[in-house]
């Protein structure tokens, strides 16, 4: 006995479980839906003001980078609400990722406002959103809402797919 630990093999994935085609799609479907109703409306409305960072113009850009924050500051806003007022334990990890969103956000608008970026720029974003987004909501948003759902009626999240 070495006194080393084997490495994990990760368990296989169920072949016959559903999956979704695209984890990273610019469309939401109930593939993201996690359970806690008011954070999966939140999570819609993420995709639809994130798309039009996606295909915004160089005339469009601030106006979607505004939208966008917006809705951003009121989204994390919210989430991060929940977190401390709940005393949620991983609350801090999940704020700070908030902010550095946030902070990214306020570096592309200020350079669209400047004129050093437009549109180019302004849709990276979005597709770096929309990559970092998938993993955010799996891991990070699918703990607060199982803690929410846990907080407001003492279950677990059920989540009714339509299709994924």
């Amino acid at each position: 006995m070495t006194g080393e630990t084997p490495p994990r093999t990760p368990p296989a994935r169920d072949s016959h479980a559903p999956a979704p085609a695209s984890d990273n799609s610019l469309v939401w479907n109930d593939a993201r839906l996690l359970g806690f109703a008011q954070m999966d409306d939140i999570h819609k409305d993420f995709y639809t003001v994130a798309l039009r960072l996606v295909t915004c113009t160089d005339a469009t850009a601030a106006a979607a980078l505004d939208l966008f924050e917006q809705h951003a500051v009121s989204h994390f806003g919210q989430e991060d609400d929940w977190m401390r007022t709940t005393n949620f334990p991983p609350r801090d990890c999940h704020i700070e990722e908030h902010a550095a969103v946030l902070k990214s956000v306020g570096d592309v608008k200020a350079a669209v406002a400047e004129g050093r970026a437009g549109a180019e720029l302004t849709r990276a974003l979005g597709m770096r959103l929309f990559e970092w987004f998938p993993g955010h909501a799996d891991y990070l948003d699918s703990a607060l809402a199982a803690w929410m759902t846990k907080q407001t009626t003492g279950g677990k999240p059920l989540v009714f797919r339509r299709s994924i």
